[in-house]
């Protein structure tokens, strides 16, 4: 079995927790070391109270599927003799009320170009069985119950 690290560390500071002025400002520090600024999404709490620029968890969601499809497809691509050259994924992730009316993220679109060299390039085919095949074996996709559709 395998366990993937993560520290989520947030602090309230001097700010009015129980009015909801509070900064969602907070750090996720994994495993390797590297520490990501995290926040809320702007378009779930106003700023000042989220920052812009800081990732949300909604993002991270997307980028996970995103670069779990990527790397399994990258893997299969080469077992298949593809000579891949660049990967790149406009992905976006849509939100919804689910029957209970909470919101979700009901669906991650990927949007992959993918540039190719060598005497063996997939046919249209075999690359939608490729994206199919890595759909199918990704730990992220494998995980959520959220839609995942590849353009």
């Amino acid at each position: 079995m395998h366990q993937h690290l993560a520290t989520i560390h947030w602090e309230r500071g001097t700010q009015n927790f129980l009015k909801g002025q509070y900064s969602r400002e907070h750090t996720w520090t994994f495993d390797g070391g590297i520490t990501v600024a995290a926040s809320s999404s702007p378009s779930v709490v106003p700023l000042p109270w989220s920052k812009a620029e800081n990732v949300d968890p909604e993002e991270a969601f997307v980028a996970a599927i995103s670069s779990c499809h990527m790397l399994t497809f990258l893997y299969l691509a080469a077992k298949q003799g593809f000579q891949c050259d660049s990967y790149h994924d406009s992905a976006v992730g849509t939100m919804a009320a689910n029957e209970r009316g909470s919101m979700w993220v009901n669906r991650v679109t990927l949007k992959p170009a993918i540039a190719w060299s060598g005497d063996k390039l997939p046919t249209p085919e075999e690359l939608q069985h490729l994206h199919h095949h890595a759909h199918e074996e990704c730990f992220i996709a494998n995980s959520v119950r959220t839609e995942v559709v590849i353009e």
